[in-house]
């Protein structure tokens, strides 16, 4: 399967044109039109610091709905605690250069790039790219961050300092996306820690389809601000009272 070199033109091959691991081109920039251009075509980026830049859309994809989000008893207990504080675009560049360090000091490298944070903030600014922050004690110790376009969220990458600080980031996200009916959050390629919070993969086929289905409506742009996580704690656990049913 040949890899495309791009050009300075934005546009990108077919994802149906990936190679076997979903890599489909190289090179060109990260300027915003180039990336917004990627996610409405289920293409993202991700190399690493001795790479040039790699474009990708593999096959299957990691999605996960809303709806299907796993709230364990122990996420319950500790939003019920309130043992953080969170957030929303508050601190989008201490989130992202938080995600890139927490990869590194575990080893595990990272494509978050100083043009990559430089190119996400610029997102941010337009009002496409989003963070999400958790905090104990005035101390950011949890977040994630990603792209919005329609009513399809992007993410890119999470963090955590603190036991359950990711999950609660997680958890806010998937309750803004329920409110706002997003149709799924994307996570790009499987790891463990989302399929256990109720991630699913998916072929690519599908994955276009319901992105261009996502994408009819209009973006959600400029400063999201946080729902409370305890009112989705107690929609999730309500029982309705017996004897209340409507007789027929």
């Amino acid at each position: 399967m040949a890899i495309f070199i791009l050009s300075r033109h934005c546009g990108f091959p077919s994802p149906e044109l990936s190679d076997s691991d979903g890599l489909l081109a190289v090179g060109g920039d990260l300027r915003p039109e180039r990336l917004l251009t990627a996610y409405r075509m289920g293409v993202f980026p991700w190399f690493s610091y001795d790479q040039p830049l790699l474009w990708w859309s593999p096959d299957p994809r990691l999605i996960l709905y809303p709806n299907r989000f796993h709230w364990s008893r122990s996420l319950k207990r500790t939003i019920r605690r309130r043992v953080f504080d969170v957030t929303m675009d508050t601190a989008f560049l201490s989130v992202i250069q938080q995600c890139a360090e927490s990869r590194l000091e575990k080893g595990r490298g990272t494509w978050i790039t100083v043009e990559m944070i430089d190119a996400y903030c610029v997102l941010h600014g337009m009002g496409y790219a989003h963070s999400i922050e958790v905090w104990k004690k005035g101390r950011l110790v949890g977040g994630l961050y990603g792209v919005s376009l329609g009513r399809c969220f992007f993410g890119e990458s999470m963090f955590s300092a603190e036991t359950d600080a990711s999950k609660v980031a997680m958890a806010e996200l998937v309750q803004f996306a329920r409110n706002h009916q997003f149709s799924f959050i994307d996570c790009q390629v499987r790891t463990e820690h989302l399929i256990r919070l109720g991630a699913i993969e998916i072929p690519r086929d599908r994955f276009l389809f319901e992105l261009k289905d996502g994408l009819r409506f209009e973006t959600l742009k400029g400063s999201w601000h946080p729902v409370d996580l305890r009112d989705a704690i107690d929609y999730l656990t309500y029982t309705p009272p017996k004897g209340n049913e409507e007789q027929t």
